[in-house]
């Protein structure tokens, strides 16, 4: 049978006999005017007491609305992470890509296949960070990833327009995009 907590704090020894015999007493004096009427229940202190409890909650919604947001995102993370890892594409070839990674602001370069060089530069093909790690995946797996987790996104060309004006003196001198420095 559980023991009342002053009978806990007297057998631990943190309390003597009297000052216990006392508090009870204190307590009991308290009730039996509060039962009277001779001594108002303390208004403030169950006021006060409610609003605690309000704030309590409040905060308890916040964290777990906080909660919710992380875990989330680490959903979405991992849909975005196996997104990538199955529509990866091979590229590896001897021909070098530049691109800028946005997130470290920094020209990165990759090996590619001549193939995949024009489909990158036509962007058809796009690369994407899965963490650390570059991946190249085509453009409509890349539009969901970008509707996720648009950070993913490194590299995507914009894809060119045929629409030549008329009027254009040089129109028949289409600029190459796949310029080698």
């Amino acid at each position: 049978m559980a023991k009342s907590l002053a009978d806990q704090l007297l057998k631990a020894g943190l309390v003597d006999k009297k000052s216990v015999s006392k508090a009870k007493q204190e307590k009991r004096k308290q009730t039996k005017q509060v039962l009277k009427g001779h001594a108002e229940a303390d208004v403030e202190t169950a006021a006060r007491l409610r609003q605690q409890k309000q704030e309590k909650i409040e905060r308890d919604r916040q964290l777990n609305e906080a909660r919710v947001a992380t875990e989330r995102a680490k959903a979405i993370k991992a849909q975005v992470r196996q997104m990538l890892e199955q529509s990866q594409q091979t590229v590896q070839g001897d021909v070098r890509f530049n691109y800028t990674d946005a997130r470290t602001r920094k020209i990165k370069q990759m090996y590619v296949s001549a193939e995949a060089q024009d489909r990158l530069a036509r962007g058809q093909l796009v690369i994407c960070a899965d963490d650390e790690r570059y991946v190249v995946v085509p453009r409509n797996v890349a539009d969901k990833v970008a509707e996720r987790f648009p950070e993913a996104i490194i590299f995507c060309a914009a894809e060119k327009t045929t629409q030549v004006d008329e009027d254009d003196p040089y129109k028949d001198f289409p600029i190459p995009d796949d310029l080698m420095w």
